[in-house]
């Protein structure tokens, strides 16, 4: 198995983000993404290779064109305000606002263009979106050129951003951006599985009246776990969509046997849908040991997830999410890895 892997992630480092009470350190941090990568490099899992560069087009089949130019623009037009620190945004457009208008001034449209304050900006945050972006279309054109799998190493993480929106530390939601490429490319079907703890609710909604694209969610139930607003059963998807968006919303302390039941279900699920290629968001922050996180998932655990996904027989591609618990993320995300090569 490939991995695609690009250094220029370290540049989004020091960001600092809202959490319950407190602005903190952003627990989404490269050391991430470097004990995966050596992880991968000590199992021996395949060769890692750079991404090619590629222009925004993908992007923008799957988000809004102003959304996508504004990234760039963020932290040239924070310094230029004279602003210090994380750029992020502190007033949201909620009820009863017009989210009509977008404000002129970048601190406003920040907020304008987010639905927390976890996606904070640093001096190199937007090269290393950029990277993650191309990582992504990297891993997917071998995929399509004809490998059984690949994995993108993407930093940072996409499932939480919107068709116009970022947030939990997500900007260009990587996994919508590959699927959608694929049906460029000629797919009629494509799945996108995410075992993510937290909702992929940026994936959710940019297919959500789709039935091209199928989408289905395991992860902490939306009446207690954040992104909160978004993954409940009963959201099955809308018009043409309708049936083709499933969530598994489940309660905290959720370990293997209620966890790999759901899977089993997602991947029956998943088969019948007979798509072209599958796609896994590929979070790790079920750990028993993570620190944002509440299943008890454990390491030994995350083969059996590569292991099932391997048993559908069809071409795959991992695109990494999240994962906090850094000492064991590469375990545990290799592990799902090492578990989709040994079947």
């Amino acid at each position: 198995m490939k991995t695609v892997f690009s250094p220029l992630h370290a540049g989004h480092s020091g960001q600092m983000e809202l959490v319950t009470s407190a602005i903190v350190p952003g627990f989404e941090k490269p050391s991430r993404a470097e004990f995966i990568k050596a992880r991968v490099e000590s199992e021996k899992l395949g060769p890692i290779i750079g991404p090619a560069e590629h222009d925004l087009t993908a992007a923008k089949r799957v988000h809004e064109a102003h959304y996508i130019d504004f990234l760039p623009t963020v932290w040239p037009e924070w310094v230029a305000a004279g602003f210090t620190g994380s750029a992020m945004g502190f007033t949201w457009p909620t009820r009863g606002l017009r989210g009509d208008v977008p404000p002129k001034r970048v601190d406003a449209l920040l907020g304008y263009y987010s639905f927390d304050a976890g996606a904070t900006f640093v001096e190199g945050t937007w090269a290393a979106i950029k990277s993650s972006y191309d990582v992504a279309l990297t891993a997917a054109a071998l995929v399509k050129g004809g490998e059984r799998t690949a994995f993108a190493l993407c930093r940072p993480p996409g499932h939480h951003a919107g068709a116009a929106f970022m947030g939990g530390y997500c900007f260009i939601n990587n996994a919508a951006v590959v699927a959608q490429w694929f049906r460029d490319q000629g797919a009629k079907r494509v799945s996108i599985l995410d075992v993510d703890y937290h909702h992929g609710n940026g994936t959710q909604e940019i297919f959500y009246r789709r039935g091209d694209i199928q989408v289905l969610n395991l992860h902490g139930d939306p009446m207690v776990e954040y992104p909160f607003f978004l993954g409940h059963a009963d959201e099955r998807g809308e018009g043409e969509g309708e049936g083709f968006n499933i969530n598994y919303p489940m309660p905290f302390g959720t370990n293997w046997d209620g966890w790999g039941a759901s899977l089993e279900d997602a991947c029956a699920r998943l088969a019948a849908y007979a798509p072209d290629v599958v796609i896994v968001s590929l979070g790790v922050d079920t750990f028993e040991k993570d620190p944002i996180s509440q299943f008890k998932l454990k390491s030994q655990d995350y083969p059996k997830i590569g292991r099932r996904i391997a048993k559908l027989g069809l071409p795959t591609l991992f695109v990494m999410e999240g994962g906090y618990a850094v000492e064991e993320i590469g375990i545990n995300a290799v592990g799902v890895l090492t578990g989709f090569e040994d079947h």
